[in-house]
């Protein structure tokens, strides 16, 4: 392969890790490691299953020993004294046994199918759900992390697919050696001589598979970028969601381009292991072929030496067939269960990863309404990024006051709020409920007494009755009381009362009968969300950003009597909007410049005063009233 097709294989993100050419010493001495990765794994899931497979394994690898010497002793005397019917009779226990060994083989098979089938769905269940959990329970700075997210994103789209599949291929393994013990174990009863007939009968096949076997790992390594990158294309032509932008500016012929410049070089490395795989067979069989009649030269100069009897040369094919199929599953398994064992370590990585991102335990309760929020000193820096996000917070807020958090993007709003609803962990400083550092409190009864409504809320593909509830899913509510009160005060009864099967109606187009809202209508179920929470603590971040005037001068009115001693903290661009707040912070470049009343900050003429005319006149030039005249800044709009 030339220099350059290698570099359209590589990308520095999605590449996989290399773990170098895996020949067959090697692949033996990596092996035990990773099936007991996967071992630990089956036996947390499906311990009964996995005992049970592994103890049938186990009986049809008698089976088949006890077979391949049955079928001798059969041979024995079937061939004793030339094929007469008191030959023949003499022989039918033997002929019996044989075909009792295999049927039990083939009962223990069934039973091995019927226990497996069991095995897989319970191991994905359990990893799966482990997965979920453990996404669901880290610390939010995790998703800030660009490591942990990737590390959960393979551990999910990779790791959880090859898990299964590197369960296959142990439970194949682990038959494959069997059956070849069974073999090797039959040739050795019968005679010691005919063991270096095995090795000549399977040594092609084993070169074959474990040749083929490293061809397909390379390849994997090759082009694990390009089949992320060909998923990545196809899904932006295929979805909902990219469908009316793609078609907006026309960009159907360059994301074909796209598809094509990584489409083409998978094309062409696939060729180019296809014919790779169908040298390799060539050579594999002539191998098998020249090796079967050296094979069966050997087995004749051990009957003609006297050496052997030919029932037990008869014997010794069946044997190196036997053995000659189980070698060759039990490199190919090998292999493949190295291969996806790397991905299983991408998994266990990401669930050991996250166990230790965890909030730390603290079992000091929340105040149930707390009444006081102080801030001293408090800085904090996302993980990985080159500087603090916050830096000398100094704030407080009571229960019954609004503050407003403003500034412009990036100055760090969004991320001092979350820091006090216990959210974030501040890096520096300290933020205090009631005088108690928010560190030392049940990080669970923290966020029960939050109420959040952000910018850009979940639309849950789900009814749009469990789209409100969701906010607090086990609040008791008989009648659905609490319910319609939170919809009416977020102006969310009139969407309900528009949709076809009113609180019932499934909300997503990606199934049959759902429907789809606009971004306002959507908005206006998330505020309800956060009514229907219910909390001490009210966090608004832009909520009414999708909405229209008149929705948000609703959500607002809602908002004042929400208010009402509770700890309420608005985060808005629009500073008209913030005017009645009883205090003002305004944010630039993660640092607190200015605060004060509305009133109190226009008459410093600083930062704030600055961006409130600017808004004042983007509205007076943009919205004539009456015959052309506009809205002046002293209409508050």
């Amino acid at each position: 392969m030339s220099a350059s097709a290698d570099a359209q294989m590589v990308s520095p993100y999605w590449q996989l890790d290399d773990a170098g050419d895996l020949g067959f010493w090697r692949m033996c001495r990596r092996l035990p490691a990773t099936s007991r990765v996967v071992l630990t794994i089956v036996a947390r899931a499906a311990p009964r299953q996995a005992v049970t497979v592994v103890l049938l394994q186990l009986v049809s690898g008698a089976a088949t020993a006890f077979g391949l010497l049955a079928t001798t002793g059969a041979l024995e005397r079937l061939l004793a004294a030339g094929p007469t019917v008191e030959v023949v009779a003499a022989a039918l226990p033997m002929i019996v046994l044989v075909a009792g060994a295999y049927v039990l083989r083939g009962a223990v098979e069934t039973a091995i199918a019927a226990a497996y089938a069991r095995l897989t769905p319970a191991v994905r269940r359990m990893a799966e759900g482990e997965l979920f959990a453990a996404g669901l329970r880290v610390e939010l700075a995790a998703y800030d992390d660009a490591g942990f997210y990737d590390r959960m994103q393979r551990a999910r789209d990779r790791g959880l697919f090859h898990l299964a599949r590197a369960v296959d291929n142990l439970v194949d393994l682990i038959g494959a050696v069997l059956s070849f013990a069974a073999a090797v174990t039959g040739l050795a009863v019968l005679h010691a001589a005919l063991l270096p007939v095995l090795v000549l009968g399977v040594f092609p096949a084993a070169w074959t598979v474990q040749r083929s076997a490293r061809l397909a790992y390379a390849h994997m390594t090759r082009t694990v970028t390009l089949n992320r990158r060909v998923q990545m294309i196809t899904e932006l032509g295929t979805q909902r969601e990219p469908a009316p932008e793609i078609r907006a500016c026309q960009a159907q012929d360059f994301l074909l381009r796209e598809y094509a410049e990584v489409a083409d070089p998978l094309r062409d490395q696939e060729v180019r292991v296809q014919t790779s795989h169908v040298r390799v067979g060539t050579v594999g069989r002539a191998l098998t072929g020249l090796m079967a009649g050296i094979t069966f030269t050997v087995l004749g100069l051990l009957l003609q030496a006297g050496w052997i009897p030919l029932a037990v040369a008869g014997g010794a094919v069946i044997a190196v067939r036997t053995a000659n199929a189980a070698l060759s599953r039990l490199v190919h398994s090998a292999h493949q269960l190295l291969e996806q064992g790397m991905y299983v370590a991408d998994y266990q990585e990401f669930v050991d990863d996250a166990a230790s991102r965890s909030p730390a335990a603290a079992t000091r309760p929340a105040p149930a309404a707390p009444q006081v929020i102080t801030l001293s000193g408090v800085e904090f820096g996302y993980p990985g990024g080159t500087g603090d996000a916050l830096r000398g917070i100094d704030l407080t807020v009571r229960a019954g006051q609004t503050i407003a958090l403003v500034g412009e993007n990036g100055s760090g709003k969004t991320t001092l709020a979350k820091i006090m609803a216990g959210l974030y962990e501040p890096t520096g400083g300290q933020v205090n409920w009631d005088g108690v550092d928010i560190r030392e409190l049940d990080p669970h009864s923290v966020g029960d007494r939050i109420m959040m409504v952000l910018q850009d809320p979940i639309r849950w593909p789900h009814t749009a009755r469990a789209n409100v509830r969701a906010g607090r899913h086990d609040r008791d509510d008989p009648g659905d009381l609490a319910l319609r009160a939170a919809a009416e005060l977020a102006g969310a009864d009139t969407v309900v009362a528009d949709l076809p099967h009113g609180w019932e109606t499934l909300l997503s187009k990606y199934f049959r009968g759902g429907r789809e809202l606009s971004g306002g209508q959507w908005q206006r179920l998330a505020v309800a969300r956060g009514v229907f929470r219910d909390a001490p603590v009210l966090i608004w971040d832009e909520p009414t950003a999708p909405l229209d005037a008149k929705a948000e001068f609703a959500v607002y009115e809602s908002l004042r009597r929400l208010a009402t001693g509770r700890i309420v903290i608005l985060i808005t661009h629009r500073l008209a909007s913030v005017r009645n707040s009883d205090r003002i912070y305004l944010l630039h470049e993660g640092e607190l410049v200015e605060q004060g009343t509305h009133d109190e900050l226009l008459a410093r003429s600083g930062r704030y005063a600055e961006l409130y005319e600017l808004q004042a006149r983007m509205y007076a030039d943009e919205l004539p009233l009456n015959g052309g005249r506009a809205r002046g800044s002293g209409s508050g709009r």
